[in-house]
């Protein structure tokens, strides 16, 4: 089944030809079903990007979602035409009083900053407070998830010494968790990042469960026990090249960063970087709409409550 996307989003052509099913809001109208509703607080600075890499794993499952986009008043996004943004995405006042089967809040170049001092901050937890009783299930990306664990948990981030930046090993704590059906027990996962949590901190919390691990990146995937948020501090939605063009970014900037590790052949920059998390990632998303969204929602969607 397809994912539902107004007509003109950049993201049609290029899923369209990667034989993703993707459906035009015009014509999802004329279906007689009730299809899953997902807003993404798209946060990244390359938005276009990120929609695109987003709804590659939301349209491949047997699901039809319904895709809404949503971006912060408190802050003007420089890297995105003003006329897609206006096009495409609404203001939390114009959502607020709708309700959805699920949401999805990406990272954002903010880390190195203190939660309280990032401009829309404020603007955050408004939604956040707003998921737990608007969304049934959400989704948090890389920063997006350090936010939602210090936001609803308390828990601190850490400032790395090094830029953490390549594809990491991940272990499986519990092969019988819906989120984790058919991993397998070692997985990649794409990380780019310079703060993360400890996972002494996320031990504290009752509520919350360590589904992933990994000797490098450290704690990975946290649930909480009732599959309401979701804490992903890598990002499974990254294209093949992603972390190559963030690389040679830095290198044009002068920062000197050090190579992602496990990403490029035997190192060397020239190569094509190799793929490993692709299949991890669809089956990530698609345990996520399924066990998560599809099957626990109500189908009467105003009925959602914390």
């Amino acid at each position: 089944m397809p994912i539902n996307i107004p007509e003109n989003l950049p993201a049609v052509k290029i899923l369209e030809n990667e034989n993703v099913f993707v459906m035009t809001d015009k014509r999802a109208k004329t279906q007689d079903i009730r299809p899953l509703k997902i807003i993404i607080l798209n946060l990244m600075p390359t938005k276009i990007t990120t929609e695109t890499q987003l709804l590659r794993l939301l349209g491949n499952s047997p699901l039809q979602v319904d895709i809404e986009f949503l971006q912060m008043a408190s802050h003007v996004s420089k890297n995105t035409p003003q006329d897609h943004l206006s096009t495409f995405y609404k203001y939390f006042d114009e959502i607020c009083n709708n309700r959805y089967d699920g949401m999805i809040i990406t990272g954002a170049p903010v880390e190195l900053l203190n939660f309280e001092d990032v401009d829309y901050w404020e603007e955050l937890c408004k939604i956040m407070r707003w998921s737990k009783q608007h969304v049934y299930s959400t989704m948090h990306i890389c920063w997006g998830a350090q936010a939602g664990l210090y936001y609803h948990y308390k828990i601190p981030k850490y400032i790395y010494n090094e830029k953490l930046s390549g594809v990491f090993s991940h272990k499986v704590l519990n092969d019988y968790h819906p989120l984790m059906r058919g991993l397998d027990d070692t997985f990649y996962l794409p990380h780019s990042r310079n703060t993360g949590v400890r996972t002494i901190d996320v031990q504290k919390h009752e509520n919350l469960e360590i589904l992933s691990l990994s000797d490098e990146a450290g704690v990975s995937i946290i649930a909480n026990k009732n599959g309401r948020q979701i804490f992903i501090l890598g990002h499974p939605e990254y294209d093949r090249d992603t972390l190559s063009k963030e690389f040679f970014r830095d290198l044009d900037k002068g920062i000197e960063p050090n190579i992602p590790s496990n990403y490029f052949p035997e190192n060397n920059t020239d190569k094509t970087p190799i793929m490993r998390w692709k299949a991890h990632a669809n089956l990530l998303f698609i345990n996520w709409l399924n066990y998560y969204v599809y099957q626990n929602t109500p189908y009467d969607i105003l009925q959602i409550k914390e």
